[in-house]
């Protein structure tokens, strides 16, 4: 199991190694800063929920390597910081894909009967994790 979960990881590092790269990180950055000027708490809430949804595209490993990258490149209000941190961490329990945890833990309980299929998780997800990451969000910000 854990020989098929490597390059998973090892793509997803390279996956944020070529955002850096490519300047995307920087343009990501840029566009941050153009919207704290506008709004600190309209650009709290835009990223922590960006974030949030990214995980499940992307993962929640590499999505929160780009915040953290962009979080350490920058002096972002702490608000935007924290609505991007309660992204990375509430954001994965929408979707089966949002963290590699979450994946480990379907494959531990599949080896053990119980089954728990991706459409079945993402109906529970989008039960639980919007509620829950809008209250983080509110308590962060304001």
């Amino acid at each position: 199991m854990i020989r098929r979960m490597l390059p998973l990881v090892a793509g997803l590092f390279v996956m944020v190694e070529a955002l850096i790269r490519t300047g995307a990180i920087a343009h990501l950055s840029e566009t941050l800063h153009a919207a704290v000027a506008q709004s600190v708490a309209k650009t709290a809430w835009s990223a922590g929920i960006a974030t949030a949804l990214a995980d499940n595209i992307a993962n929640n490993l590499p999505v929160g390597l780009v915040a953290g990258s962009v979080a350490a490149s920058d002096h972002l209000p702490t608000q935007v910081v924290g609505a991007m941190l309660i992204g990375v961490d509430l954001g994965p329990n929408l979707s089966v894909t949002g963290s590699l945890a979450t994946i480990l833990w379907l494959v531990a309980l599949r080896r053990e009967g119980l089954n728990l299929t991706a459409w079945r998780f993402l109906r529970l997800g989008l039960l639980v994790m919007p509620p829950a990451l809008l209250a983080a969000q509110a308590a962060a910000i304001w």
